[in-house]
């Protein structure tokens, strides 16, 4: 079970989510333990720069698209690490709010 299977499970019942994610890799844009409001994705359009909770590889992470190529979206830190393509089935939820 990792940090985020709560916030997954009810991103896919359509609800959204509050937390406070803790690490420094989207600092500048998400500081550890400012409250994020996630959105479910559904048909929402994706774009590069939006800040979304996925899984990329087995593992969770609430990070940046960095580039889309067709149906795949790369997905990395603030800090210029790529943590790799996925596609957007494993794209749970879309940061709407950082307070």
């Amino acid at each position: 079970m990792s940090w985020a299977t709560s916030y997954i499970d009810k991103l896919q019942k359509g609800e959204t989510c509050q937390f406070c994610p803790r690490g420094n890799s989207m600092t500048g844009l998400i500081n550890s333990g400012d409250l994020v409001t996630v959105t479910p994705v559904g048909d929402t359009p994706l774009e590069i720069g939006d800040i979304v909770l996925c899984k990329v590889k087995g593992a969770d992470y609430l990070h940046l698209i960095k580039a889309i190529q067709d149906d795949r979206f790369q997905i990395g830190n603030n800090r210029g690490y790529i943590n790799g393509w996925t596609n957007k089935s494993k794209i749970f939820g879309k940061v709407i709010s950082v307070k």
